[in-house]
């Protein structure tokens, strides 16, 4: 008996179509309208770059008419009878009352007082909180609460709406932001934004080994330790900002 010649392949864009009874895979144009269960779409980094993307609409909607304002960071750890969180409220309070809205990571400690001290300003207070394995959970004193599933996207918003950053001591998460604004100013993403390190005392070993083992060494450049600001009083917190939130509106 004659040999049944093979059905050839046919090629319908890059899906492959055989004959016979053998099972077809779906064109393309099915995959993209079939039905799928719900829960497995949200696996796919498909689904993760729309959830990106609506963490960034969310953010730029809610945050659209802030004018100017100024970012808050330290430890969410720090208790309200603590000096660093008295200071940070009086500190928010200040800055408040000088027309700057305030953002936090909206969390506990450091972030609660400065939203308190923008609640007592009347300013804007606003909270950016993560989702993270351990719950954080906001503070109350947010006029303006977001939740961010990444960190990047909240990021953003910290510096897109900021004229400078006052940090606080705090841990890791402070140290993060902190190196940050940093590199966005040494690469010259941001321009007349500084960052004030509240309590001198506080951050001179940081400063010190920056000098020391940064800068003697040749690592960074001289010019960039003046990326760093400290200041004791919230006085001189305000002026630092308020001059930065000037020449930013000179700029625009």
């Amino acid at each position: 008996m004659p040999r049944r010649k093979k059905e050839p392949e046919r090629r319908r864009g890059a899906v492959v179509v055989r004959g016979g009874n053998q099972p077809r895979r779906r064109t393309e144009d099915q995959e993209l309208l079939r039905a799928q269960p719900f829960p497995a779409f949200r696996e796919t980094d498909t689904w993760r770059t729309l959830r990106i993307m609506g963490e960034f609409v969310e953010g730029f909607d809610a945050l659209a008419g802030v004018a100017a304002a100024a970012s808050f960071f330290g430890s969410a750890r720090t208790p309200p009878d603590d000096p660093d969180y008295k200071l940070a409220r009086e500190t928010a309070r200040l800055v408040g009352e000088s027309g700057l809205a305030i953002i936090t990571g909206g969390g506990p400690g450091i972030m609660e007082a400065s939203n308190r001290g923008a609640r007592d300003a009347g300013a804007l207070s606003i909270g950016l909180n993560i989702e993270l394995p351990f719950e954080q959970g906001g503070n109350p004193y947010c006029d303006i609460a977001l939740e961010f599933h990444y960190f990047f996207a909240r990021k953003i918003m910290f510096v897109r709406y900021a004229s400078g950053f006052v940090v606080f001591p705090g841990g890791f998460g402070t140290m993060d932001e902190l190196f940050e604004s940093i590199t966005l100013i040494q690469t010259e993403r941001i321009e007349h934004f500084p960052t004030i390190l509240v309590d001198s005392d506080h951050w001179a070993p940081l400063l010190r080994w920056i000098d020391a083992d940064l800068d003697d060494c040749g690592l960074i450049d001289r010019a960039d330790m003046r990326l760093l600001v400290t200041a004791d009083t919230v006085e001189e917190v305000c002026n630092h900002v308020r001059l930065a939130s000037e020449r930013q509106r000179e700029l625009a």
